[in-house]
């Protein structure tokens, strides 16, 4: 007795797997400060959660149509207009189980066995996942550090093949913060009219967690638009990351064909969450850039106090709220006790002697670096980084 094959060939969540041994020493009564997972540590905006009461008092409580409730696709093509200058009808938009079923369902809509996506590496740790699952073939294309983590045109044209079926890109990018600028989306999309098979799944779920200005999308581009997907939601922009709510906008061929597929195994995303999700798009955005201008500040106070520790290569992130630095010049050095090989091996020491959890780069596929979450407050960020920095000097 064995489980099926495809789900031997996954491998569980590098991310999901630290905050886990965070939370069991915490348990165990160990003061952990957890900058491991993605995920704002304010609290849903009020505006957003008295609609989500209203919802509930409404009797908004039975099956929600597959797409989602027409309210909230006509806010998302209202966001879509408004904020990026893009025009969707409601058709062309799927709303999901948040922005991870959004990729998913995108990747198993697309992806035959043998299929090749590329990913750019450092990538969130799922989508090679996702591509495997699709019994599709990861093609990962390695950027640097010293390129600010973005590929470039030669680098796409380089890892094309005919079995390419799709590009995975996400700006502002989880793990690094890196965020491709309208300039360098355009020389990426010079290269992708060569191969007119090729589909973009533009993940773009931290959109609005950006320091560098207006948010570029691979979608503003006419002639590659019908080549597109977005993906986006709520989870980020809003902190609603337990709320739930992602969604697709993409050619309708493409909307159909993940309809037809999410209808089969989740049907419609949660009723009241889609009324939270609604007043979010519609209501005020002031709490937007709120926390925008709060993980700006935070960005500014990590990079700062990572660049004293000695031993790590910093850059400074553009969006998101991760920071990736290089820490190789650690491995094969000990304490006398433990001896770090890796990125895995270095995250781990930083958790269990210096009680602050991180994840190894390993998980991303930059095995140089790791990635810290500033997630979370100014106290936190300043005790986090003393501890670090503390812990790395017993390493000789």
């Amino acid at each position: 007795m064995e489980l099926s094959e495809r789900l031997q060939r996954l491998q569980p969540s590098a991310t999901l797997a630290m905050s886990q041994r965070s939370s069991e020493l915490k348990a165990q009564g160990v003061d952990v400060i957890n900058m491991s997972v993605g995920e704002p540590d304010f609290n849903t905006p009020d505006h957003i959660k008295e609609a989500a009461k209203r919802a509930i008092d409404e009797n908004w409580s039975r099956y929600s149509p597959v797409p989602g409730y027409p309210e909230l696709k006509n806010a998302i093509v209202a966001k879509l207009k408004n904020e990026n200058g893009l025009d969707y009808k409601p058709s062309q938009i799927l709303c999901s189980n948040g922005a991870k079923q959004s990729v998913c369902n995108t990747v198993m809509a697309l992806v035959n066995a043998g299929d090749e996506v590329i990913i750019p590496a450092p990538y969130w740790v799922s989508y090679p996942q996702m591509v495997l699952l699709a019994e599709g073939t990861p093609v990962f294309v390695e950027a640097k550090i010293e390129q600010d983590f973005k590929i470039t045109p030669e680098q796409l044209e380089a890892a094309i093949t005919p079995k390419t079926k799709a590009l995975i890109l996400c700006s502002p990018s989880n793990p690094t913060g890196s965020v491709y600028s309208q300039r360098e989306l355009e020389a990426l999309k010079d290269v992708l009219m060569k191969h007119p098979q090729i589909i973009v799944i533009a993940d773009e779920i931290y959109e609005h967690i950006n320091y560098v200005g207006q948010h570029a999308s691979m979608a503003s581009f006419p002639d590659i638009k019908d080549r597109v997907v977005i993906i986006n939601g709520v989870s980020k922009a809003y902190a609603m990351t337990g709320w739930r709510i992602g969604f697709i906008a993409a050619p309708e061929w493409i909307v159909k064909g993940c309809n037809k597929l999410q209808g089969q195994y989740t049907s419609g995303p949660c009723s009241v969450s889609q009324k939270a999700a609604e007043a979010a798009y519609t209501g005020s955005q002031q709490c937007v850039e709120d926390m925008r201008q709060a993980f700006e500040r935070r960005k500014n106070l990590i990079v700062r106090l990572a660049k004293e520790i000695p031993g790590l290569e910093v850059n400074d992130p553009q969006g998101a709220f991760y920071l990736f630095p290089k820490c190789s010049s650690y491995f094969g050095k000990t304490d006398g006790t433990c001896t770090i090989n890796n990125s895995t091996d270095f995250a781990m020491y930083l958790l269990e002697v210096g009680h602050v959890a991180t994840v190894g780069g390993d998980a991303f596929g930059s095995p140089e670096c790791f990635r810290m979450s500033y997630a979370t407050s100014d106290e936190n960020i300043i005790e986090a980084m003393r501890r670090i920095k503390d812990v790395l000097s017993n390493l000789k």
